[in-house]
Parts: C-alpha cells; sequence; structure tokens
C-alpha cells in the first residue's frame, strides 16, 4: 500500500490524493510521461507537474464527468496494451468527454485515485473547491463510528471513557467473529509503544476513539471499500445501489426491493443502518463472506440431475484400500469407512482375508502379515451405520477375496445379516442389456422390506473380486454378487459386442490409458453401455500410488478409485468433481459421452463438434488469514503466499497460471490480477486455486479449492480454502472475480477489425464430414447452408456487443444491464441532454433529446445497431430450430460426428434466441429502474 495506514473511508483517499502520486501519463502517439499528479485542495482541481503547460495542466473536479476502471479507451485499446489492465483508469472531462489516460503503479494506487474522484464527483458542484477535502472529514462521523462508539459504551459499565486491552479483545471479537485476534493484539501492542508504555504486560486502557481506529484499522478491507464505493459513492450503499451491485456485477436477474432490503436487514450490524435500509462496510463484507456470495452455485448443492439414466452413465464417487486413514501408511482403521462415507463415497472396498485360524473371523486389511487387522463383521456393521447419511442412492461394496470357503460363507452370512433388506438381490435379468438406474435403486425393494426401517430407501450392490491363483468363490459368494464379476479385456471392440450390462471390467491406471490411446472413441462407446473399474497401479514391490482421475473421466470411466489416506491433488479433484449434484456421490456425464450417436475422443486437443468453448475470466483480487504451511514450525504469520489457478479437464483445456508473490503478509495479501483461460469442454472441466509459500523450504502447501467449471457463480466471490485433508481452513478465504463469456465475446481490450477471423471460425463450428455415400452426403450438404447461417446470425450479435460495450468504455465481460446504466448515467451527466427509451419492448431504441456530444452519439448509435440484430434476427433464428427434427435424426443416424455438429449447432440456435430475448428484457427493465421510462398499464412513457 502507498500508505502504512489501511484505507478506512474517502478522506484517506484524498489525503494520499493530496500529498500527491507518481502515475504514467498516456498519449495516443505511443509516447508515455512520468508525472506527479494530485488533488489540489484550494483551486479544487487534478494538477501534474512538471508540464510544458504550467497552470494549465489541471483539470478542475467539477468538469469530471466519468472516471472509468482498466483499458477502454481509445487511446488505451490502441497502445495500451503492455499495462495492467488492474492498475490503469481514464478521467473523462469536459463537455466533449476528453479524456486523461493514466497508469499507476499499483493496483492499490490506481483504486485509491478512482475511489477518491468518485467520491467527490458524487458531491456535486457545491462540494467542491477549497471545501473538497473537508467535505468528506464528515464521513469520519458515520454510521460506522457511532455504531463502535455505541458498542464501546455498552462495556464500558463505569463510564470511565476507557476499557482494558482484554475487554478490547472481547468486543471486538463480539463485534465480528471473522476478526483475527492476532492482529487485535499486535494493533493493541503498536498502541502501548506508541504511548511509551515499555510494561506490554500492563492492563492497557483505550478510549473509544482509539478503539474505533483500532477496529477500522483492523477489519476494513481497502478492497472491498472501494468496490463498495464504486456503486454507491460514499460510505453505504442504500438498497437501490445494492440492487444495482446484484444485477450488474452478481448476475442477479429479477432482483427485488424486498430482497435488497432483507440482505441489508440480516448483514448490517448497526440498528441505525437497518432502519435507514443503509448496508456499510461491515455489513457489506459480511454479506460477500456469505453462503449467498460462495464462489459454488448452491443450485448444484442440491440433487438437481435427472437420476434415472443407467448406472453407466455416472460417475461414482470411489475410493481405493478404503480401509485406511489420511497420514497413517497402512494402518486399518474403521474410522477410515465412515469418514469416507459420510463425505458421500458410494465404492468402497474390503480386503478379506482369513483369521489365524481356520474358524475364527475373517480380516480386512492391506496384508495379513499386518499387525493391525479389522473384523469383517466390524466393518460391515460401520458400513451399515454410515452408508446412506450422505446420500440415499446405491452404495456399491467392492471385496477383494482372499478367503477359503468356510470364511466366504461367513462373508456371506455377515453381509446378508447386517443390510437385510437394504441389499439387492438381483440388478439385471440374464444376459440383460442396460444397468438400472440409480432412481430405481433408491426405490427397488425386496417384498420384506418394512415400512418403519429407517433406512427403507437405502440400498447396497455387491461387486467381488477374482483373480487367479486365490480361492474359488463358494456359490453362496457367487450368488450374491448382483452388479459385477470381474471381466478383463483383451480386444475392445469384440468385447463391447459380447459384454452383458451387469459385467464391469476392471483396469489398472496403465491398462486404462493403453486402451485410451489405441481406442479412443471406442472406449467411451464401450462406457456409454458398460460399467469400467479403474485402480492405481501396484506390484509387490512397489506401493499404490494415486493417479489423476480426470484422465480416465474423460474416457467416461465410472468407478474411478482414490488413495484417500493419500492426501494430495488427486484427492483435490476427485472432491470437487463430487461436489456437484448435491455431493450424493453420482454425476452425470456429459451428454456426449452418454448419447448413442455422438462423437467424442478423449485424447482431442481441439475442439468438440457442437460444443462451444467458454472464457473464463479471473481476477484473483485478495486473500484473507492464511495459515502457515503445513509442517511448519515458525512464529508469526510471516509467509510468502502466491496463488496458482489450474484448470484440469481435456487436454486441450490442461492449463496453469501463477499469480506474484506478495511478501511478508499471510493476513491480507493483495494480490489482484487477471486471468484468462479457453475451456473447450466445460462439462467436465475442474478449476482449482491452490494457495502456496513461496519461501517455505519443504511442503509449501498453505490451502486449495477445487470446484467444477459447470459450478461457478459470476461476480464477486469468496472461496474457502481446504487443508490438505480435504477439512475446511479457519477463516482463510480467497477473494475473487469471475466472468464467463463465449469464445467471441469477452477477452483483452485490442484494436478495430474485430471479425477479421470470424468466417474461418463459423467454417471450423459448422464442417461437415464427408461419409463417402452419395445419398448420406447429398444430406448433410442440405442441412450446411442453414447452419451457415445460424451462425452467420449469431456472429453478427456478437460482434454488436463487442461494439457497443468498446463505443460504452466497459469491459467486454460486462453484461448489457452495465453498458445500459452506464450510458444513461453519462447522459445524466451531460446536463442539457436527456434521454428515453422508445419502442415496443421488442425493439427498444435509446433516443436523446438537445445538444449530444459525439462520443455519446456514437455509443448510441452502437446500442441501435444491437437491437436491430436482436429484433431483426428473431424469427430467422426460430424457424432454424427445425434442426432437430426427425427428418435430420433419421438422415444423419449412423454418422455420430455430423450429428454432434447438427445437435450443437441446433441447441446454439436456441441459445442464441434466448440471449437476444434477455439481452431485451435487460434494456428494459434498465430503463425502468433508473427512470428512463416509467411503465404503465399496456404501455411504457418516458419521464
Amino acid at each position: 500500500m502507498p500508505s502504512e495506514k489501511t484505507i478506512a473511508n474517502a478522506s484517506d483517499c484524498l489525503q494520499i490524493m493530496q500529498n500527491g502520486t507518481e502515475l504514467i501519463k498516456i498519449r495516443s502517439n505511443v509516447r508515455q510521461y512520468q508525472r506527479l499528479f494530485l488533488l489540489d485542495q484550494g483551486s479544487g482541481a487534478i494538477r501534474w507537474q512538471p508540464s510544458k503547460k504550467g497552470d494549465k495542466a489541471r483539470i478542475p473536479v467539477e468538469s469530471i464527468k466519468e472516471v472509468r476502471r482498466g483499458k477502454h479507451t481509445d487511446t488505451f485499446r490502441n497502445v495500451g496494451v503492455q499495462y495492467p489492465d488492474e492498475c490503469s483508469f481514464s478521467i473523462i472531462h469536459g463537455n466533449e468527454f476528453e479524456t486523461l489516460d493514466l497508469v499507476a503503479y499499483t493496483p492499490d494506487e490506481a483504486n485509491i485515485w478512482i475511489t477518491g474522484l468518485t467520491c467527490l464527483i458524487s458531491q456535486g458542484d457545491s462540494r467542491v473547491g477549497e471545501n473538497a477535502i473537508e467535505a468528506t472529514e464528515e464521513v469520519k462521523d458515520t454510521l460506522r463510528d457511532s455504531w463502535l462508539k455505541k458498542s464501546f459504551r455498552s462495556l464500558d459499565k463505569s463510564n470511565s471513557g476507557f476499557l482494558e486491552s482484554d475487554q478490547i479483545i472481547s468486543l471486538a471479537m463480539q463485534i465480528d467473529c471473522d476478526i483475527s485476534i492476532a492482529r487485535v493484539k499486535h494493533k493493541l501492542k503498536e498502541l502501548s509503544v506508541s504511548r511509551g508504555e515499555d510494561n506490554t504486560n500492563a492492563k492497557l486502557k483505550v478510549s473509544s476513539s482509539e478503539f474505533v481506529e483500532l477496529f477500522k484499522e483492523v477489519s476494513t478491507r481497502p478492497e472491498i471499500y472501494f468496490l463498495m464505493v464504486r456503486y454507491g459513492c460514499r460510505d453505504f450503499l442504500t438498497a437501490g445501489d445494492l440492487h444495482l451491485f446484484l444485477e450488474a456485477e452478481q448476475g442477479m436477474s429479477n432482483v427485488t426491493k424486498e430482497k435488497c432490503l432483507e440482505i441489508i436487514s440480516t448483514f448490517e450490524p448497526s440498528e441505525e443502518g437497518r432502519d435507514r435500509a443503509q448496508i456499510g462496510i461491515d455489513g457489506f463484507t459480511k454479506y460477500l463472506l456469505s453462503s449467498e456470495c460462495d464462489i459454488f452455485d448452491e443450485e448444484h448443492s442440491k440433487i438437481h440431475q435427472d437420476m434415472t439414466h443407467p448406472l453407466s452413465h455416472y460417475y461414482v464417487f470411489s475410493s481405493h484400500d478404503s480401509y485406511l486413514l489420511p497420514g497413517v501408511e497402512y494402518v486399518p482403521s474403521l474410522n477410515a469407512y465412515a469418514r469416507l462415507l459420510q463425505r458421500g463415497c458410494r465404492y468402497v472396498e474390503l480386503v478379506c482375508w482369513d483369521g489365524e485360524h481356520g474358524d475364527d473371523e475373517p480380516l480386512v486389511c492391506h496384508h495379513p502379515s499386518e499387525t493391525t487387522r479389522l473384523r469383517f463383521r466390524s466393518v460391515v456393521e460401520i458400513i451399515a451405520q454410515y452408508a446412506f447419511q450422505a446420500s440415499d442412492y446405491p452404495l456399491i461394496i467392492g471385496i477383494d477375496n482372499h478367503c477359503c470357503e468356510e470364511q466366504q460363507i461367513k462373508i456371506v452370512n455377515y453381509i446378508a445379516a447386517t443390510f437385510g433388506d437394504m441389499l439387492v438381490r438381483s440388478i439385471v435379468e440374464e444376459g440383460g442389456v442396460q444397468l438400472p438406474s440409480p432412481y430405481d435403486l433408491k426405490k427397488k425393494s425386496s417384498s420384506s422390506l418394512s415400512s418403519t426401517n429407517d433406512m427403507q430407501n437405502a440400498l447396497s450392490t455387491v461387486k467381488v473380486k477374482r483373480e487367479k491363483g486365490r480361492p474359488p468363490l463358494c456359490k453362496e459368494l457367487a450368488d450374491l454378487i448382483v452388479l459385477c464379476k470381474s471381466d478383463k479385456i483383451e480386444d475392445l471392440p469384440t468385447s463391447a459386442s459380447e459384454s452383458c450390462a451387469q459385467y464391469v471390467c476392471s483396469f489398472s491406471q496403465s491398462g486404462a490409458i493403453r486402451l485410451a490411446v489405441s481406442f479412443p472413441e471406442e472406449f467411451v462407446n464401450y462406457n456409454k453401455k458398460y460399467m469400467s473399474e479403474v485402480h492405481p497401479d501396484s506390484n509387490k514391490d512397489e506401493d499404490a500410488i494415486n493417479y489423476n482421475p480426470q484422465d480416465y473421466w474423460n474416457c467416461g470411466c465410472q468407478i474411478v478409485t482414490v488413495n484417500y489416506h493419500m492426501p494430495g491433488l488427486m484427492t483435490d479433484l476427485n472432491d470437487g468433481r463430487f461436489l456437484e449434484n448435491g455431493s450424493c456421490g453420482y454425476v452425470l456425464k456429459p451428454s456426449i459421452m452418454r448419447d448413442e450417436i455422438a462423437y467424442f475422443s478423449a485424447n482431442t486437443r481441439e475442439g468438440l463438434p457442437g460444443v462451444t468453448p467458454q472464457i473464463l475470466h479471473v481476477r484473483i483480487i485478495s486473500g484473507q488469514q492464511f495459515p502457515k504451511p503445513r509442517g511448519s514450525t515458525a512464529k508469526g504469520d510471516i509467509i510468502d503466499p502466491y496463488i496458482v489457478l489450474e484448470i484440469f479437464g481435456i487436454p486441450a483445456d490442461c492449463v496453469e497460471a501463477r499469480t506474484r508473490a506478495v511478501p511478508q503478509n499471510g493476513y491480507n495479501p493483495v494480490f489482484d490480477e487477471s486471468f484468462e483461460f479457453q475451456i473447450n469442454f466445460p462439462e467436465v472441466a475442474l478449476v482449482r486455486f491452490v494457495v502456496l509459500d513461496e519461501e517455505f523450504i519443504g511442503d509449501d502447501f498453505i490451502g486449495q479449492c477445487t470446484i467444477p467449471f459447470e459450478c461457478l457463480q459470476t461476480g464477486y466471490r469468496h472461496i474457502r480454502l481446504m487443508s490438505s485433508t480435504g477439512d475446511q481452513l479457519e477463516s482463510a478465504t480467497l477473494f475473487v472475480h469471475i466472468a464467463i463469456t463465449n469464445k467471441r465475446g469477452g477477452g483483452k481490450p485490442t484494436k478495430r477489425g474485430l471479425s477479421v477471423k470470424k468466417s474461418k471460425k463459423r467454417q471450423e463450428y459448422t464442417s461437415l464430414r464427408n461419409v463417402g455415400v452419395r445419398i448420406i452426403d447429398d444430406c448433410f450438404k442440405g442441412a450446411t447452408p442453414p447452419l451457415q447461417e445460424a451462425a452467420k446470425l449469431r456472429e453478427n450479435v456478437q460482434v454488436a456487443m463487442t461494439m457497443f460495450k468498446e463505443s460504452c468504455g466497459v469491459p467486454q465481460i460486462s453484461t448489457l444491464m452495465q453498458c445500459v446504466r452506464t450510458l444513461i448515467s453519462r447522459f445524466t451527466a451531460t446536463g442539457d441532454v436527456s434521454i428515453v427509451l422508445k419502442g415496443d419492448g421488442q425493439f427498444p431504441i435509446l433516443e436523446a433529446s438537445g445538444n449530444a456530444p459525439e462520443v455519446l452519439k456514437k455509443a448510441l448509435s452502437a446500442f441501435d445497431v444491437v437491437s436491430l440484430e436482436f429484433h431483426g434476427k428473431l424469427q430467422e433464428l426460430s424457424s432454424k430450430e427445425g434442426l432437430k427434427g426427425r427428418k435430420l435424426t433419421r438422415a444423419l443416424e449412423n454418422f455420430a460426428w455430423n450429428i454432434r455438429v447438427l445437435q450443437g449447432q441446433a441447441d446454439l440456435i436456441q441459445a442464441a434466441k434466448n440471449e437476444c430475448l434477455d439481452n431485451m428484457k435487460q434494456v428494459q427493465e434498465t430503463a425502468v429502474a433508473t427512470g428512463v421510462i416509467v411503465e404503465t398499464k399496456g404501455e411504457t412513457k418516458p419521464t
């Protein structure tokens, strides 16, 4: 930070601006100038020096129309590529909307100037000039100060005006349960030293004003304060400001005033603030840290997928060596099963051995020579106890049998007695071609099932592994097998035609990879109908190790077993995958891996037919309360954290990036770095955030979070970090901004000429393969023109939107709502010019009256182009939905690639139509919210 003092309010920003800041001034002729910029209190202007203009090198605050964050002016687009977006900003001033383009040396300096200027220009002409600084001093006695002083007095029973240090710590915890006590103690120590008190163990007396400043120093997060001022222009947000933030930034639609008031009532700590329907920095911070602003979409925390597909259509949460606990190498424990089942695991293994005597109990352990072994009976009892606490969907018990016939009968008896009616006795008819669904198994029961059973909806299936050299299965155990019998594949195409649904093929990791390389499409197709189990490689001389489960999910393998006693990257990926669908242990595979007529190769390094790539924009803003790396014995919180962002998916999507390290700050490091990734197959991609310590020797791991791409929430979000064993780290979070656009939208600012490559990409997405059969190829040729026309329509809308966003000077990841609000606010700031929304709602036009500056006329023209594209293409988009029809499907039935292209294009046409309708709805709602039009019965009228 430019100052040791934490930015707590606008006056702090203005004080720094008054002292002056070194900034880089950007000119269109590619030249740059380093100048000292400062806020001149006497003249109420921004000045810079040195300058040949002398006293004319100034911009009056009253002439500033807008402070634009990022590189979103023509000058920046032409010459500003090398400058960081988070350090760049522009001052738009004068009646002709001239621009002063500046680059700070740090994101914090840029934020201070943006925030300070925003507060100044929001006060109006009467609050600038000599009173510019004084006007903002009033914020020092805000609702926040009053609330903190009132809280202080409630603990000051003697009315002395002072509290002792232990009372201050207690009060801080009472006000903010997430506050760092270590930081509070550190600030108290600083206060003691500043007074010259050598005895730090003495009871320090703290006044009310000292407590207010101490609390602000510790609890205020500048990055959140800057964000709040961006939407509220002051030290709080009204219900209207919050409404704008939720819709424009958080991607929420149909937000009501009641919802905004509910948020304020829930999170604003001061009673006076709640009465005024205002939320300050403490309440806003608390809201952003709540589950409502978690990066994980809460809709995916429920079971929302179709659970009626065959079992082979789902990924199954599976474990290997399930009896081992993390960090306790090869020591079996009943708690290991309980822990896995409570996390939603649906496939557990039991490695069974004979007891020490022929008539003894069967045991569960890694090897019979181990000193710690589990009784089989105790294991199945603990499994039955926890089997369905986290999920009602079927549990598969894999038995790795090493027992003699006598003890196999004991195994059968224990399983039957423990699970009773929960045990599935028959899963498919002999020679059946399709497995039942998780839903079927959830509801299905034997005729003797009691309705009073606590687990009446729970079912179990058993799978037994056989290998050469092991005791043969007895009849009783063989009859217990309902889901699968071990079956090795020698020739995949032949096996696919001969297999039955109840057979599950078991592969080592290397064996599965060989099939994926030799028969990529065939392996995916095999896994559409049949179950595959993958387990880690191991031999007598080498312990099993973890592998990357993503490689096998890409092939459609369902049971990919992971060693949970070896925590790390691979278990993180497994945990992340099964966060989806309510953590029930079953995740539906993408349709391209389920549809009988679909083309997919797990080895592809290119885009997929019919699948539109998505662009993931991630801005890593800051971290909060990082612990020291595991294994560290150093005192204090001195670490040098940095963030690694990793994408896992098909080979074309796998990539990683990292931030710079923030030296000696584990409490509130600010990174403020942005990244951009193309995701070609969003449905299987995982996004992993990892926090590491750059200077730590040894294990530098601090925390991580892995999330399915499809579960990401856009907007400003907090990420709760997990330990290496999957447990949540207390108060440790990452603050990020997430945006997702299609391949055409978004991206960094560029020069003009946006559609240079669009025809090539359009051809790439609609390319059909030549089959070599004339009658079929003729059918394909007939489908190609409407596909190309549909792609052209979508491309025109995207290009129009891109041009409109550039004209508005907003980031390409902005929504149409943000664009329209920005445009309306600029007309509002112009004074003599007004703007109204005209049209019938389906074809909206923004019309200006008065002498509008050329730059605003240009933006209006760009909006008209967007509206024309939305309105004029709706009928054409609708008519082309016929691509889903029977005639097309019949003609292309056996040609998976082309079918996938056609299906994908049809889906994209529907999506484009829906997007156009949604964009027009955004325009209408924004115009109503900003007062450009007023809704009346049956019509809308300008204000």
